[in-house]
């Protein structure tokens, strides 16, 4: 039977004796001492631990609190859940006040009884695990609005999160990412996670449409305004009331109507065509495109006014090329859903097919791939899908270099271990036996690496 793991510590204390008293008085731990700002941050990076303590007093200069403050700010930076227990001098309730305001969990002034500091360090342990419990109980409660998007990339769960944090707001959310990337899946997220989402999701292509139409499409007719208008018809910025409108391709909107759409979001109000009278409209507008709008306005075909309007929160989202792991994860879930589709039975990619799909750059992003997988799965002769049915070679990619030896080797790893995931499609024994490694030491290596 294995020991338990015991949780983590972070003393960072420059006084030798006092951080090995500390550190033998709490052996309920598993301790790790810095004693200075560098290689405590080194340490917050590595080990993420729930609670640390630390003195203001830091080298290279022990009699001040500056060190001290900026290691407290840097580590609520990295790990903003971390709790953060201040050891300050018998005589400085004012830095320790203002450590608490800064974010610091509780402090202590020395000499300072132990085991009251065991006592606040076992509250703030499980204070964090409770914080960390009531997270995992959301997640698995709370409705995945973004269930179709498979990711395990930081940079697009990132997206994901802002997505999910500007939802709640009113504010009007600027998607920029190539085609194929997956902006509309990301408009019905901010949609669904909204108060909006009993009302209508709409969404419209300006590119589309051609210029003579989108007009009364985007702001209705009244009857009679022009030949063929034989009834009154609302618009979809009408039709989107008290719900959300997409307007995808943005960039291609008519410079005329771009003044009139900068007039709606300034007053939210519209006119029908041939219209007279001033309708309010009550809709949240979220906006994409695959264009470079500073270059638009730069070159006159967008207007800077509308821009900042349109641009209250802009998302970037990065393409499949950069989103490490993914392509094979995506793969996978395709070769599932299309073969279920065409009743094909289980299929599955075989490995010389994984490694084309990874080489290839997809320009065409996440629908490249999606079109790609449904032909092979629909042609491919057995149920193993080949690099031949795949239909291409892609090209090898390499990665810009990165000198920081400690950090090359942890990034390294970090994209090994998601290679495997994602070619394993998230199997972890099989990962294992890829990575060469036993189940625990990748749970490990997982953990470490913050990967679900």
């Amino acid at each position: 039977m294995s020991a338990q793991k015991l949780p983590l510590l972070l003393i960072v204390e420059d006084d030798r004796a006092l951080q090995k008293q500390i550190r033998w008085a709490f052996d309920q731990y598993e301790a790790l001492t810095a004693d200075d700002r560098e290689s405590a941050l080194q340490l917050v990076r590595r080990y993420q631990p729930p609670v640390v303590t630390m003195d203001l007093g830091l080298p290279p200069d022990a009699d001040s609190v500056s060190e001290g403050f900026k290691l407290l700010e840097e580590i609520l930076a990295l790990a903003p859940d971390t709790k953060i227990i201040v050891l300050t001098g018998q005589n400085d309730r004012v830095n320790a006040l203002r450590a608490v305001a800064l974010g610091a969990y509780d402090f202590f002034a020395k000499p300072f009884e132990i085991e009251m500091l065991g006592l606040t360090i076992e509250r703030a342990q499980r204070l964090h695990e409770l914080q960390k419990e009531n997270e995992r109980l959301q997640s698995m409660h709370q409705p995945d609005v973004l269930a179709g998007l498979i990711t395990r990339d930081p940079e697009l769960l990132r997206v994901c999160r802002t997505i999910e944090r500007v939802a709640v707001t009113d504010a009007t959310v600027l998607l920029l990412g190539e085609s194929g990337t997956g902006k509309e899946l990301l408009a019905r997220g901010v949609h669904e996670s909204s108060q909006r989402r009993r009302e209508r999701f709409i969404a419209i292509n300006c590119a589309a449409i051609p210029d003579n139409l989108l007009e009364s499409e985007l702001f209705g007719y009244e009857k009679g305004a022009f030949t063929g208008a034989a009834k009154t018809t609302p618009g979809k910025i009408e039709t989107a009331n008290n719900g959300t409108l997409m307007l995808d391709e943005i960039g291609d909107l008519p410079h005329a109507l771009q003044a009139k759409l900068l007039r709606f979001l300034q007053e939210r109000v519209i006119e029908r065509i041939g219209g007279r009278q001033e309708i309010p409209v009550n809709v949240r507008i979220v906006c994409a495109t695959h264009q470079n709008l500073q270059y638009l306005i730069s070159e006159g075909r967008f207007r800077e006014d509308l821009y900042y309007r349109l641009a209250e929160i802009v998302v970037n989202i990065p393409p499949l090329r950069a989103r490490l792991g993914d392509v094979s994860l995506l793969a996978h879930a395709f070769v599932r859903r299309f073969a279920a589709d065409n009743n094909r039975g289980a299929m599955t990619l075989r490995e010389d097919a994984l490694r084309t799909i990874e080489s290839h750059t997809w320009p065409g992003n996440v629908r490249e791939l999606e079109n790609c997988i449904k032909r092979a799965v629909i042609m491919a002769d057995g149920n193993q899908i080949t690099a031949e049915e795949i239909g291409f070679l892609g090209g090898e990619q390499t990665d810009p270099a990165v000198l920081d030896l400690r950090q090359a080797r942890d990034e390294a790893e970090r994209r090994v271990i998601i290679t495997a995931l994602a070619r394993a499609d998230g199997n972890v024994v099989r990962a294992a036996e890829l990575l060469g490694v036993s189940r625990p030491t990748l749970y490990d290596m997982m953990h470490r690496f913050g990967l679900k």
